[in-house]
């Protein structure tokens, strides 16, 4: 007696299969109650062609292992899948909805090809598994087509929102700016103007934090201007702004008379002071943050240390993540010391930008240390 295939039971019943995911699609709210049939079946029909087609042809040990890895050959650009994947998305699915549709359609063929095969005419057993292979490649399709779209919405959300936010905070630091200069009101106002100039100004740097960590993510990253200059200058006057910003706290740096390389200044200024900051921000009290400037014969090398509480290896190994925030201790306000956490990943960016290197280290001995290390020359 012939064996019933998989394949052809598919092709031969794709209305009842179809039908059968169709009701529980439309079990799923609120999305399923705003589309048509159509728009429901739209690439299930799809992809069940392309899993009876999967199910005709032969398939070695390997490609067997690569498809149950979501990792099998591409006939197209785009498939059923992951088109099916972005009109979900559309359409307002979560992404639990969107893989609760693969177990539907799963269960669905499975669920009838077992009542057909009920009387005993033999089957192949081996389809099943070659099935699920292909329902697991779509399924890992659609996954990664919908979370790399929600992330590229996320962040084209953020680059939105930093880029209005700029022209209103630049509006206030403007104004609070003017009201400080001002001689003829009582001092109680030239008082709120500085709070509110300070509190405009780190919100500004939040800003310009969150736009950077955009365009790492949708474009091809931080953009640098590098340009001959002395790289000395740049570290002393970001020290003396982070002296003038924490008075209690010591600054020991030690550098060279003067040190020329090709850099973009700004952008270097804005590393030196994340790091310097995080140092004093997390160093304890009683000693001073450490800078010390090396120049090499292709490199410059900057180390900021501080004498904080030791960070954990494990943590250690992901400090340069986006968004990690590392507790150094239970009392810690970590929301407003770390803010958005994704510092020290832009100075890392721009550090890379430039060809160069940001490591860090923690020992019992020796405390924290980050170490910058700049080539002298572009392309270096």
């Amino acid at each position: 007696m012939t064996k019933s295939r998989l394949g052809d039971f598919i092709r031969d019943n794709l209305e009842p299969i179809l039908q059968a995911w169709e009701d529980f699609a439309r079990t799923i709210e609120p999305p399923a109650l705003t589309m048509d049939d159509v728009e429901l079946r739209d690439h299930a029909k799809q992809m069940l062609q392309a899993f009876a087609k999967d199910l005709a042809q032969p398939q070695d040990e390997a490609e067997r292992s690569a498809r149950s890895r979501g990792l099998g050959k591409r006939e197209r650009a785009d498939t059923a899948a992951e088109v099916h994947a972005e009109a979900r998305l559309v359409s307002g699915y979560t992404v639990v909805q969107l893989v609760s549709e693969y177990r539907a359609l799963r269960s669905s063929v499975l669920t009838l090809w077992a009542e057909d095969v009920a009387a005993g005419r033999p089957t192949d057993m081996e389809d099943v598994n070659r099935f699920n292979e292909a329902v697991d490649q779509a399924l890992a399709e659609s996954v990664a087509r919908y979370q790399a779209m929600v992330k590229q919405s996320q962040n084209m959300f953020l680059a939105i929102l930093g880029h209005d936010l700029r022209n209103p905070l630049g509006t206030i630091v403007t104004g609070a700016s003017f009201v400080m200069q001002a001689h003829d009101i009582p001092p109680k106002y030239v008082l709120v103007a500085t709070r509110m100039f300070n509190s405009a100004k780190r919100m500004s740097k939040l800003i310009n934090d969150l736009i950077d960590f955009t365009r790492t993510h949708l474009g091809p990253g931080i953009p640098i201007k590098a340009r001959e200059g002395d790289l000395l200058k740049v570290c002393e006057e970001v020290v003396e702004e982070l002296r003038t910003f924490y008075p209690e706290k010591l600054i020991d740096f030690q550098a060279p008379a003067q040190l020329e390389a090709v850099f973009d200044d700004s952008r270097i200024a804005q590393v030196l002071s994340n790091l310097i900051g995080n140092a004093l921000q997390y160093g304890a009290p009683e000693a001073p943050v450490e800078v010390r400037v090396r120049d090499g014969d292709d490199a410059v090398v900057v180390a900021v240390n501080n004498r904080g509480p030791l960070i954990p290896p494990d943590k250690l190994a992901g400090i340069f993540d986006p968004l990690v925030r590392i507790a150094l201790s239970v009392n810690t306000d970590y929301t407003e010391r770390t803010s958005l956490g994704i510092g020290l990943f832009i100075s890392r960016e721009i550090v890379q930008a430039h060809g160069g290197q940001l490591t860090v280290a923690s020992t019992a001995d020796n405390g924290t240390t980050f170490t910058l290390t700049l080539p002298r020359r572009q392309g270096a």
